[in-house]
Order: C-alpha cells, then sequence, then structure tokens
C-alpha cells in the first residue's frame, strides 16, 4: 500500500489553490476579501447554548 505524497505547501482556506505568502492564508485579495464577507455576514458565527437561570427563590 503506498500513499498519495503529502504537499507542504499550504492551500488557500476559501479555494484550495497554493496560499500566496502576501495574502496568507488565501491565495489572492479576492478570497481574503470572500473570507472577510463572512465573518461580517456571521457565515461563521459559534452558535452558542443557553442556559436556563436558576432563581434563588426556587429553594
Amino acid at each position: 500500500m503506498t500513499r498519495a505524497p503529502v504537499s507542504k505547501t499550504p492551500k488557500c482556506a476559501i479555494c484550495r489553490r497554493p496560499a500566496d505568502p502576501e495574502f496568507r492564508p488565501f491565495c489572492s485579495k479576492r478570497c481574503a476579501d470572500v473570507d472577510l464577507q463572512r465573518w461580517f455576514t456571521g457565515a461563521y458565527a459559534v452558535p452558542a447554548v443557553e442556559q436556563e437561570e436558576v432563581s434563588e427563590d426556587e429553594d
């Protein structure tokens, strides 16, 4: 069983092309802008689980 060679070149976080050191971790200004737009619109939002508040009067 032989494995495929592992590429050590970092890939763009958006399109998976080789990353450009000037725009790292992206390959271009366009991919960097796409990522920024996703942050602004909430596409990368971390879901939160709301915990119920326990009142002290429930003893």
